[in-house]
């Protein structure tokens, strides 16, 4: 008769308990890529409301958002382009065109004004096209596509215009300009759209299988076509609605100014850039939000504002603004330098 044996089981190793605690919400917040900017644009709003009497009212929040709401729209378009780790130089030349397309072809009577808000959007999802089609299949890098972009819709703009600017514009193209009270202050039906689109994309990036795809497509194209991503599809199709969002801000714009202007929108891409940065979005791709790029905006505008109602020189704001711009990139080399 054989004796059996019962052999021990191996101890298991155990798991240190920092392994077994998990982040606290605290900690996740703090690590948040938009805790950053968020840290910042409090800083500057309690560093103006006591620089100044007049930052600190509603009137003036209000304001901020008028004067950021274009600029910030562009900057959703190219938040989503540089989610894939490429970049739009084009946004504001292509914004100003679809601009000029509808105001003129309003103004006009060629066709009416919701066809002409139509037209516009197209036209400028047709650039979004066009520059998705020669990134992802000749394949040229984003920054010349995007940089030979803005000179053709630059000088489109111009050539269509006759460098006129286009005025008499029907109402419904600058019904988004007009304002509502909202307590003792003015709110923008415009400024509304501008944030209703922020919280769009921010949950199609951040709770929808389109969202995922992005982040993955900014990592590594390589491994998200791997994991049966369509790159090229999705890629082209990101440029696309980018374009498409340059649209809704090229009619923001007419609501804003009452005009078509074919000066407009000339440093309008370095500024959605700015904002973009600003608000945590790496310029390597795959890592930000579309929320960081709306505090991002935000930062810029007070910071602006602040500085006017101090009195200081137009100059010394975009040196500002610059130096935060740098400030903003030194900091993400960092944090990717650490995360490796």
């Amino acid at each position: 008769m054989t004796a059996t044996s019962t052999a021990t089981p191996p101890t298991p190793t155990p798991t240190p308990y920092a392994q077994l605690k998990g982040p606290t919400a605290v900690r996740r917040l703090l690590t948040a890529p938009t805790a950053g900017p968020l840290a910042a644009l409090v800083l500057a709003c309690l560093f103006f409301s006591l620089s100044t009497e007049q930052f600190l009212t509603g009137g003036n929040f209000s304001l901020i958002v008028q004067q950021v709401m274009v600029v910030g729209t562009l900057a959703i378009g190219q938040t989503l382009i540089i989610l894939t780790a490429g970049i739009d130089l084009s946004c504001g030349a292509v914004m100003a065109f679809g601009s000029i397309v509808i105001a003129k072809t309003a103004a006009e009577g060629s066709l009416s004004p919701l066809a002409a808000i139509v037209l516009g959007l197209v036209v400028c999802g047709g650039f979004g096209l066009v520059n998705g089609l020669l990134v992802q299949l000749i394949p040229l890098p984003p920054f010349i596509v995007t940089l030979g972009m803005l000179n053709v819709a630059f000088a489109l703009t111009h050539i269509y215009s006759a460098e006129q600017t286009v005025t008499n514009l029907p109402a419904p193209l600058t019904a988004l300009g007009e304002t509502f009270p909202l307590g003792n202050t003015d709110i923008t039906y415009g400024s509304l759209v501008t944030i209703a689109l922020f919280l769009l994309f921010a949950y199609a990036l951040s709770s929808t299988s389109w969202g995922r795809h992005v982040y993955a497509l900014g990592n590594s194209p390589e491994a998200a076509r791997l994991n049966g991503i369509r790159t090229s599809r999705l890629t082209i199709g990101i440029y696309t609605l980018a374009g498409l969002v340059y649209g809704i801000a090229a009619l923001l714009l007419i609501s804003r100014t009452g005009v078509g202007d074919p000066q407009a929108g000339q440093t309008d891409n370095l500024d959605s850039i700015t904002a973009v940065v600003l608000g945590g979005t790496s310029l390597f791709g795959g890592r930000g939000a579309v929320l960081g790029t709306f505090i991002g905006v935000l930062i810029v505008g007070v910071f602006r504002n602040g500085l006017q109602l101090m009195g200081v020189a137009s100059i010394y704001q975009t040196l500002i603004t610059g130096a935060l711009v740098i400030l903003a990139v030194t900091v993400d080399q960092i944090s990717r330098k650490k995360a490796r």
